[in-house]
């Protein structure tokens, strides 16, 4: 993609889209960076209302963050996709090109967020691993689960009959995946590594359950800590925020969108952490 300009928009949708975290985030690479010709806001955009918007975009345009329910959504409304988008079947970022002739790129910066959050925190090489929850995300985790060197994983959700799209994309990723219902949660007590992608409150009830796993990556982030990662950091575990994920995917697409490779990581993780703290405060 062409570097965008000097002066460049960018904005994240979804529905709801007001608590985003991602505006505070790309703003303050912005500042770090001296892009002061560069802006970032949210806007409120359902399925439906998708293929308007992109069609209203002009040049000054950079990119887009994308997040539910619109991953998947996307996909019919772009030109190229990358190999990793296409594999887990969902595009969190859009890249327009810098030139103004209107392509939309699409790309997945989710996994390299997983990846990168897991290996900030030292988990570089699980043995085994199982992945809670169907969803977008979690077709993700499964591509992070691949980067960190697994061939196999366990999905482990509420009803397995309905996880079809979920073995369709560990197909795609060359994963062997075993499927299992809620029921069976106390069976992965030994994995290496869990990856929760369920709502925040989703995991509490499975709290007791989780607790003795050596690590645990928590997708959600507000309120922080949720009962599942107390449990697993009380007996010893290593225990991921969603906010770290959310950071690392976010440098990605700053990158990304600005063409720079020097995004400042701690001035974003400073900004988003004191927002965090606010909200909690408020």
């Amino acid at each position: 993609m062409t570097q965008a300009p000097g002066m460049a928009r960018a904005a994240v949708l979804g529905s709801p889209i007001a608590h985003s975290l991602s505006p505070v985030l790309h703003r303050a690479a912005y500042a770090a960076l001296g892009l002061s010709g560069w802006s970032y806001q949210a806007i409120e955009c359902d399925e439906a209302e998708l293929p308007a918007l992109l069609a209203g975009l002009g040049p000054e345009w950079a990119g887009l963050s994308l997040t539910m329910p619109l991953k998947r959504a996307v996909l019919p409304l772009l030109d190229s996709v990358s190999d990793l988008a296409v594999e887990v079947g969902g595009v969190n970022t859009v890249l327009f090109d810098g030139g103004g002739t209107g392509g939309r790129h699409g790309d997945n910066t989710d996994v390299h967020g997983i990846v990168a959050a897991l290996r900030e925190a030292g988990v570089r090489a699980p043995g085994s691993a199982a992945v809670l929850g169907g969803g977008a995300t979690a077709a993700s985790a499964l591509a992070a689960l691949r980067d960190l060197g697994l061939d196999t994983a366990t999905l482990v959700v509420r009803d397995p009959g309905r996880a079809a799209d979920t073995l369709r994309v560990a197909d795609r990723l060359g994963l062997t995946l075993s499927v299992r219902g809620l029921d069976a949660l106390s069976d992965i007590a030994a994995t290496d590594l869990v990856i929760s992608t369920l709502p925040s409150g989703a995991a509490d009830p499975l709290a007791g359950a989780l607790a003795g796993v050596p690590a645990l990556l928590d997708v959600a982030y507000s309120p922080w800590p949720t009962a599942a990662a107390e449990a697993v950091a009380a007996k010893g575990g290593t225990v991921v925020s969603g906010f770290a994920m959310l950071l690392h995917q976010a440098v990605r697409q700053v990158e990304l969108m600005t063409g720079r490779g020097d995004v400042p990581v701690e001035a974003m993780r400073a900004a988003g952490e004191a927002e965090l703290a606010r909200r909690a405060a408020g």
